[in-house]
């Protein structure tokens, strides 16, 4: 069910599984709240789904914060924004009753996430960006501890280059996360690869901490 009543517009399915971790799903420019959810019942099947719309409109097209064109962000509106959605989030944790998630992001999702890690770290318990860019060029140094984060690039991204993607690992690493992250042989868009990556690490993030 879409609901408005929080300060995003959002979905939200409930848990069918006890004890797995919420996701928190980021669609990429053009998405909505309802663009991941058949990604998140791969990727999680029967963890609850917390799906929110992003404010920002470029073209009429929901992203999460503004850009300034390809690739180059407004870095103000990135942070005002991440601090949105981590007060979002901690709604929807008093709402429904969930314990911290694990974002699942794609694009812009996956930039607003890895901008949620450095600057409200304390809102998620992991992360899997695909496709993530850095976020932000003056990097807070917020402490990631043992945080795990998967990081999924594309070989042929016309749109990320592999050095950004790279630099965004190695940031994450250093402020204490845990990184895994893997180049595939593929584009922006996401292949079959992501999905089966993603859920095994998934699987193997929910048999370590149940």
């Amino acid at each position: 069910m879409t609901t408005t009543s929080l300060s995003f517009i959002h979905r939200f399915e409930p848990a069918t599984v006890p004890g797995k971790p919420p996701i928190l799903l980021l669609h990429g420019t053009g998405g909505d709240e309802n663009d991941l959810l058949p990604l998140g019942g791969m990727l999680a099947p029967g963890s609850a789904l917390l799906s929110p719309r992003g404010k920002v409109l470029e073209g009429g097209m929901p992203r999460f914060f503004r850009r300034l064109a390809e690739g180059v962000f407004d870095e103000a509106d990135v942070r005002r924004r991440a601090a949105e959605l981590a007060d979002f989030i901690q709604e929807a944790r008093d709402a429904h009753g969930l314990a911290a998630p694990i974002a699942v992001g794609f694009s812009n999702g996956a930039n607003i996430a890895a901008a949620l890690l450095v600057l409200r770290p304390e809102v998620l318990a992991g992360a899997v960006l695909l496709r993530a860019m850095v976020p932000l060029a003056d990097t807070p140094s917020g402490d990631l501890s043992g945080k795990p984060v998967l990081m999924l690039s594309g070989s042929m991204d016309p749109i990320i280059p592999a050095d950004n993607a790279a630099r965004l690992a190695a940031q994450l690493t250093a402020a204490g996360a845990e990184v895994d992250h893997k180049i595939l042989p593929t584009g922006h868009g996401l292949s079959q690869a992501d999905v089966t990556i993603a859920r095994n690490w998934l699987d193997r993030l929910t048999a370590k901490t149940a």
